[in-house]
């Protein structure tokens, strides 16, 4: 791994009204890693994603990225500077064929629409959907569309992927195939952040893992210790009770998966 940081959130913090939707999160972020956030439902790791990505200005503390201080930039600046992400609602461009879709991000660095058109089919070849390039989004499946999302965040050639749950709603031969392209893609330089509930799919890619709940850092670190952290447990299980057979079933699953896929 590579020691220089790509991504750097301070301290950063979000209110919304009355609730605190981020409170004080930090994160580093190397320039080849991939980092699994997971936690439970309203933790805040959507608004944190927001926060990174520009959608909207954090109250307070700062974000790096690249070595350069963007946290009073907005979303389309950091869009060219290089992050890319996908979202939990997957919203194709209506009345465009996939590959269509593709080509409205990556027009962005391409103007000219042939160069465009072949950079978009590429990624779709990657995806392994170029066999649908031509189909109306209005057509596909949730698995399709989801990689169409993913096709079209790497459409802006991001250097930083943040990446939504892509596996949620999928079956678990759906997400072994989505998995492998998650690594390939942090292997060819692009870091990578990704929220999900699959707790064994984010362990078998991750290199760290952060648990986000009530919008404060619960637990950072290697997933496995993460994972058998008893306030971890907690905030899952709902009870004060440490199950140490949860964390073992969760690592079991992550190493069977992984054995699936090297297969």
């Amino acid at each position: 791994m590579a020691n220089d940081t790509l991504l750097k959130v301070s301290n950063v913090s979000k209110r919304f009204g009355g609730v605190q939707a981020v409170n004080d999160v930090s994160l580093e972020l190397g320039g080849d890693e991939i980092i699994g956030i997971i936690g439970p439902n309203g933790a805040g790791k959507t608004s944190f994603f927001n926060l990174i990505s520009g959608l909207f200005p954090a109250d307070s503390g700062t974000i790096e990225f690249d070595g350069k201080d963007i946290t009073k930039t907005d979303l389309p600046t950091r869009a060219r500077s290089g992050i890319g992400r996908t979202f939990q609602v997957v919203r194709p461009f209506s009345g465009m064929t996939v590959v269509e879709n593709v080509m409205v991000p990556v027009l962005i660095n391409h103007p000219r629409p042939s160069v465009a058109r072949a950079k978009a089919m590429e990624l779709l070849d990657e995806l392994g959907i170029a066999d649908i390039a031509e189909r109306p989004t209005e057509s596909l499946t949730l698995a399709m569309r989801k990689r169409v999302e993913v096709a079209k965040a790497l459409g802006t050639e991001p250097k930083l992927l943040l990446l939504d749950e892509v596996l949620a709603g999928l079956n678990s031969r759906e997400v072994t195939d989505v998995l492998p392209f998650v690594t390939r893609v942090r292997d060819r330089g692009v870091a990578i952040l990704m929220i999900e509930h699959i707790v064994a799919a984010v362990m078998e890619v991750s290199d760290q893992m952060m648990v986000l709940n009530n919008g404060q850092v619960l637990a950072a670190g290697d997933p496995q210790d993460v994972i058998t952290d008893p306030k971890v447990i907690e905030a899952y299980l709902g009870t004060k009770h440490t199950d140490d057979t949860i964390a073992s079933n969760i690592i079991s699953e992550a190493e069977q998966r992984g054995s699936e896929s090297n297969a």
